[in-house]
């Protein structure tokens, strides 16, 4: 597994730093076309529901806030990658829904996560040496942006097999060390949801 340095995914993440912003029925900018209805999908992203306020300052370690601090850019870029296939025309419908499925799980946990570090006083943005899997450079965006059709399909969904794989470590990591038990409860999400979707991604490959 590849592991990216955070300050490489900057320019990539700045296109969706109103995301923890926006009510969930906002789009950002990015998205000019929208995905399929996903309904028919089930990767379980909807087992975990952003909480109404955030957890009480004390009740959170130093694990808490690397995993809140290191989740976000890693968010945030996932959401950057859904938002350039949903612009896209020529791309398979399932494809398009899980982009669309993948966007939609994890901006309210942008909300969630920049909540949370409000509350423990903490910054937002992680600290310039601290690495994690999965995180794709500037390059690798940049030829997502560009690819078309089959060949866009599937670098997407090879890039966020591999992103999404960064994120589940990540998030074992909290299960086990974590001491705030809606941020240990967000990484058994994220380790149930985001499995599910690793392999509906490998399947989607052998059909493409």
């Amino acid at each position: 597994m590849k592991t990216r340095h955070v300050a490489s995914t900057i320019a990539a993440a700045a296109v969706v730093v109103g995301v923890a912003a926006c009510s969930p029925n906002e789009e950002p900018s990015d998205a000019t076309t929208s995905a399929s209805s996903h309904a028919t999908m089930d990767h379980g992203a909807g087992d975990h529901h952003a909480s109404s306020q955030a957890p009480a300052d004390g009740d959170h370690s130093d694990a808490d806030v690397m995993f809140a601090q290191m989740m976000l850019p890693h968010h945030k870029q996932a959401i950057v990658m859904s938002d350039i296939m949903l612009a896209k025309n020529d791309i398979p419908e399932n494809v398009t829904e899980l982009a669309q499925q993948i966007k939609d799980a994890q901006g309210p946990e942008i909300t969630e996560l920049t909540g949370w570090l409000t509350a423990w006083g903490a910054p937002v943005d992680a600290p310039m040496d601290h690495e994690m899997d999965g995180m794709l450079s500037d390059a690798d965006i940049d030829k997502l942006r560009t690819a078309t059709g089959a060949d866009a399909a599937k670098l997407f969904l090879t890039q966020m097999i591999e992103h999404h794989e960064g994120a589940v470590e990540m998030a074992e990591q909290q299960i086990e060390n974590g001491k705030n038990s809606d941020a240990v409860e967000m990484a058994r999400s994220i380790v149930e949801s985001q499995q599910k979707e690793i392999d509906d991604m490998k399947a989607m490959l052998k059909e493409l």
